[in-house]
């Protein structure tokens, strides 16, 4: 697939064609799926907390004597049936982490990349920079590149695009995230994909 490389004024400078491999795979919806459902899962911090009843501050000594009093045989007040005893069968810190095999993580970030391709949402970029860490220039870019459409923007590393960095970070409908962590969860959340030709390479290395 032959797409469009354009600069930051939205002029075009050049053709590049996307690796087969990874802009034109096979799209598995449900590989995709599982891939976000993991994400998503793996985020949860799992430290939710209730106390059972040996957890409960006091209760120690038993309510009443065991006969004679013509009610029920009581031992605890922090009983589970009574007000401010303890929980039973309520959560209590775990972990929610799911694996999955790289080769079907990477197989899911590659349908979700020729999704993108294939709706024609990846705009690639020759050089991405702003003269000045100001969020109108790139606020700027990012409208003549995408319009009115949320961006995914994609960058080798942190180092040289400090700028780029602190310029987007007031913008709402746009996010920086470094190739090497692309994920499903951000391919699939915002509308385009604005992709550097620094950073094809990084995916290219990383899926291909």
């Amino acid at each position: 697939m032959v797409v469009d490389v354009f600069n930051m004024e939205g002029q075009k400078v050049s053709s590049v064609e996307l690796p087969p491999v990874i802009f034109e795979a096979l799209i598995d919806v449900d590989l995709m799926h599982q891939a976000h459902v993991r994400q998503l899962t793996n985020a949860r911090l799992g430290t939710h907390d209730t106390k059972t009843r040996s957890e409960v501050a006091g209760g120690g000594r038993k309510p009443w004597k065991q006969k004679g009093t013509g009610r029920a045989r009581q031992g605890s007040t922090r009983a589970p049936h009574w007000k401010g005893g303890g929980g039973v069968h309520t959560p209590h810190p775990h972990s929610y982490v799911l694996a999955m095999p790289r080769k079907m993580r990477r197989a899911a970030i590659c349908s979700a990349l020729s999704v993108k391709a294939s709706e024609d949402a990846i705009v690639v970029v020759d050089e991405l920079k702003v003269s000045e860490p100001k969020t109108r220039l790139m606020a700027k870019a990012l409208n003549t590149l995408v319009g009115d459409a949320s961006a995914l923007i994609l960058i080798p590393a942190k180092e040289a695009y400090a700028d780029v960095i602190r310029s987007t970070q007031n913008i709402p409908d746009a996010k920086i995230l470094l190739a090497g962590y692309i994920n499903v969860h951000d391919l699939l959340q915002y509308d385009k994909l604005v992709l550097p030709l620094a950073a094809l390479d990084v995916l290219q290395t990383n899926l291909g």
